[in-house]
């Protein structure tokens, strides 16, 4: 095993740099258009940005409750209501989060011991194999099904043993936007019932839904959500990224598990933000409209698209746009992902760095959160390739 100065030897030896620092970085460098990192590059609501304006001069600036404040707590409770029909308890059944990737980390870190499986579905998101062989967990790849990305549920029962402690889903899906349809979770509820089995689904882009479907989530199936910790994220809901909001919800048993970790790692939130956030999810159509105006994005850039040599992978969720590059080039998907950023000046993001053994589709993931302009000149230089 390879050892750092001073004999201390590496829990990830060989993780290195993420590939979201590594594209943006060369982006700026070669000052290319970045559709690589997941954020918008448009403003948050004024509105939004007004509340927690308010609510830092009005001297709400210390510590929040571990938990997160009630009145944001007791938002969420009724967006999920409104939403799922199941009934969160807002004191013992929700907390905030410093993000979803928190929230992620601190579940897989309160419940997986040494040599507990977790099976995850692949290309994912890449925070959860790492922080699961942090805790000396054993991480099973499952394979999505080219061409639409779907799980093969004949595949994942095989994967299942006495050792199997976690799954862990992700709907709408980074970075392929695939969506799971109900009849993936009744395969869910089949595969997990009579068994102590728990479910980590990160939800961060539940109303980033297109073409007419609707978000599967846990909470709405109380077989599941028993057994389940639905994540989600105020940062991707609300364009603002970079204030690191998010929430978690579980069951009575084992959310009181969830904070005992938590407590340890950032305690609590940032406090105005919370209380803005708060004001503004009572607002439905900040986050009702979402849908049907990410569905405009995607649409507007794969129209613009039309013509060019690239592949377009239908996405039904998310901001990810995945382009196949087969028809241009049998390049690996990091150099060609390097190749246009360098030469012509757009950055994207290679679809094998989410794959635990780096298998290479020649695909690529654009983010399409971004203003119309931005699109136009990206879809300008992907025409012209």
């Amino acid at each position: 095993m390879e050892l750092f100065p001073g004999n201390i030897q590496s829990k990830l030896p060989h993780t290195g740099t993420s590939i979201f620092a590594i594209m943006t970085k060369l982006a700026l460098q070669h000052k290319a258009i970045n559709l690589s990192q997941g954020f918008p590059d448009f403003s948050v609501a004024p509105k939004l940005i007004s509340l927690v304006n308010k609510y830092m001069n009005k001297g709400y600036n210390q510590y929040a409750p571990m938990q997160g404040i009630l009145p944001l707590r007791k938002a969420i409770s009724e967006k999920v209501r409104l939403l799922y029909g199941a009934a969160y308890d807002p004191e013992q059944q929700i907390n905030i989060t410093a993000g979803g990737t928190q929230a992620l980390s601190s579940v897989i870190e309160a419940f997986i011991r040494d040599d507990d499986e977790v099976i995850l579905f692949e290309p994912a998101y890449d925070s959860y194999a790492p922080v699961v062989k942090l805790n000396n967990g054993i991480v099973k790849y499952a394979g999505l099904k080219l061409p639409d990305y779907h799980i093969d549920w004949a595949e994942v029962r095989k994967m299942i043993t006495a050792r199997t402690r976690m799954i862990i889903i992700n709907s709408p899906q980074n970075p392929t936007g695939a969506v799971l349809g109900p009849e993936d979770m009744q395969q869910l509820i089949h595969l997990t019932e009579n068994t102590d089995i728990l479910i980590l689904s990160d939800e961060v882009y539940e109303h980033l839904i297109f073409d007419h479907l609707q978000h599967e989530s846990v909470a709405r199936y109380p077989q599941l959500a028993r057994r389940a910790f639905v994540v989600g994220s105020f940062g991707k809901t609300f364009h603002a990224t970079g204030w690191k909001l998010g929430f978690v919800l579980a069951p009575e048993n084992l959310m009181a598990e969830f904070r005992k970790t938590h407590q340890f790692i950032v305690f609590t939130c940032n406090t105005p933000v919370q209380y803005a956030i708060a004001d503004y999810l009572r607002e439905k159509d900040s986050w009702q409209s979402l849908g049907s105006f990410y569905q405009q994005k995607r649409d507007y850039f794969t129209s613009l698209l039309t013509g060019s040599r690239f592949e377009v992978i239908p996405s039904h969720g998310t901001y990810f746009q995945l382009l196949s590059y087969r028809q241009i080039t049998d390049m690996k998907d990091t150099e060609y992902a390097t190749f246009l950023t360098r030469k012509h000046k757009i950055a994207s993001i290679p679809v094998s760095v989410f794959y635990n053994k780096k298998d290479d589709h020649g695909v690529l993931r654009f983010c399409f959160a971004k203003r119309d302009e931005t699109l136009e000149k990206a879809a300008n230089i992907l025409c012209k390739i």
